[in-house]
Order: structure tokens, then sequence, then C-alpha cells
């Protein structure tokens, strides 16, 4: 089993979009990739346009060649409605239910979405479902909160298992700071978990230290079911986030596990750039004719 982030935070641009390659798929999660619409009260850098520019040609040319196509829920960052709407075509496509378990906001992304590829590909809905492709067996979990509440809506997470090889998607838990959203990683046990980790950056605004605690004692337990932790998305919007996890960096030193961001999966540098965003219009300062306004929330 090949695992292989396209995008993320610690790459530089909001995404949690992954490739995952079994000998018999090549399964392409949430392909979409996005930008923070406003961070210091400034709008996105142009270096920051350039790599998810970047980035969203990497999704498209892989998901080209992808067999199948997973999307855990309608937020920007993981689907684009708009653009590259050909990666869905001929393809089987499974999708957090439209319908049930959805917010109003993501009811609607998720029928204008669905009406975008009506015709195209073949749409089946995965909430708590399994399918089988050879050795390669996906299990999605029952719709959890995306966060700590149902304010953002639902998502599903993705276990992937081939042989001896295993890996699991939380999609967009916020931490996990529920154990509702941790039991499916404690049941599945995978080699290896990607996790959407606490979302810090709202520290104290829209993320409470109860919530932090809860991640971090959850993220601790996952520690001791899974072989790599590899953790991202929102919390590497935060400049402090190691600092932040210490405790779970720590015991993952101990116990000899490894506790990695996506861009060392891949071997790439650490670039957080949105966090970095007033440093990046400090050292490279942008006319306000070179400033483009991202419009779209996650």
């Amino acid at each position: 089993m090949r695992i292989l982030p396209l995008s993320s935070d610690s790459m530089g641009a909001r995404s949690m979009a992954t490739l995952v390659e079994t000998k018999d798929l090549r399964i392409m999660i949430d392909p979409g990739v996005a930008l923070g619409p406003s961070r210091y009260g400034l709008p996105p850098h142009p270096k920051e346009w350039e790599r998810m520019e970047a980035h969203w040609r990497e999704i498209v040319r892989q998901a080209h060649k992808a067999d199948l196509l997973i999307v855990t829920h309608y937020h920007y960052d993981h689907h684009n409605p708009w653009e590259g709407l050909e990666i869905y075509e001929g393809k089987r496509v499974l999708v957090k239910d439209p319908k049930r378990n959805i917010n109003q906001s993501q009811r609607g992304r998720a029928s204008f979405f669905l009406k975008q590829i009506e015709g195209i590909a073949n749409v089946e809905i995965a909430d708590g479902r399994s399918f089988r492709e050879g050795d390669t067996i996906i299990e999605f979990s029952e719709p959890v909160f995306h966060g700590t509440n149902s304010k953002l809506g639902y998502v599903i997470e993705v276990f992937i298992r081939e042989g001896e090889d295993s890996f699991l998607f939380t999609s967009d838990v916020e931490g996990p700071s529920l154990d509702d959203q941790a039991r499916f990683v404690l049941e599945k046990k995978p080699k290896v978990v990607m996790v959407d980790g606490p979302m810090t950056y709202m520290l104290g605004y829209r993320y409470s230290r109860a919530s932090l605690d809860a991640s971090i004692r959850n993220l601790s337990s996952i520690l001791d079911a899974v072989e790599t932790l590899v953790i991202d998305h929102h919390l590497l919007r935060d400049l402090e986030w190691s600092k932040r996890i210490e405790s779970v960096l720590n015991k993952g030193r101990e116990v000899k596990k490894k506790v990695i961001t996506s861009n060392e999966l891949v071997d790439k540098p650490l670039e957080m750039l949105e966090a970095k965003r007033k440093e990046l219009y400090e050292l490279y300062p942008v006319d306000e004719s070179e400033m483009r306004e991202w419009k779209f929330e996650d």
C-alpha cells in the first residue's frame, strides 16, 4: 500500500487530499484544496495562491488516474464543485450521504456538487458501508461531527485494508475531541492513521481548552493502537502546533512510534503558509493590484 498526501496545511494549503494505491485500486480521498479567506486580517498572499493552484493541478493529474474517488464531506477544501469535474467521469464515487446527518450549508453544497457530476459519475452513498475490490477492503464509519458539535455538519471516516497493510483517514474531526470520533480508529487499529488535529488556532474562540485536553487524551489512546500517526490540517494552522500536542509527541518518542505531519510522509519541507501569512506579507510586499480575495470558507 502506498499513501501519498497531495496537499495539506503542512504543505502550504488547506487540504487533506490523499491518494492511496493498492494492487487493486488507486483511491483518491477528498480531491479539493482551498485557502483561508482571512488570517490576521489579511487575504491570501500570492505565494499561497501559487501553492494552491500547483496542488490543484497535481490533484487533478492524480485523480484522472484514480479508479475510485471518495468525498467525506462537502467543504470546499475537500471537494471542488466548479473545476476539474472531468476527474469524476466514468468513475465510481463514494460520498457522504447528502441528505442525512448533514447541516443546511453542506446539504446545499452537496446538492449542487452532485448535480454537477450527475450523468458522468457512478455515485454511491458510503456512510457506514463496506466495499471490496480484490484484496482491498474499504470501510466507512457512521457520520461523526465535523468538530465538537453538529454546527459544521458531519464527516465520514475511511478505513482501507490490503492484506497486512492498513490506513485510516479521519477527515475533519478537529481533534478528535469526542470519543465517538476516536472509536472507529481504535476499533480498526490501522498501521497508519491520518488525523485532522485539534483546531488550536482558534483556541479560546471557537475551540475550547476542554476540547484540546480531550483531543490530547484521544490522540494518546490512538497512538497505542497504530504504528504511525499523521496529524495535520486544522492543527497546522497554528505556529505553536507542536507545543499544543507536546505530550503526544513525547509519548511517540517514548514508545518508538512515529508522530509526523503529512509533508514528512512524502519527504517535503514543512511550509505552513497560512500560519505565516503575516510574515509572507512582510517578506514579500504586495501591491493592491496583486491581491486576490478567496471568498469561500471551507
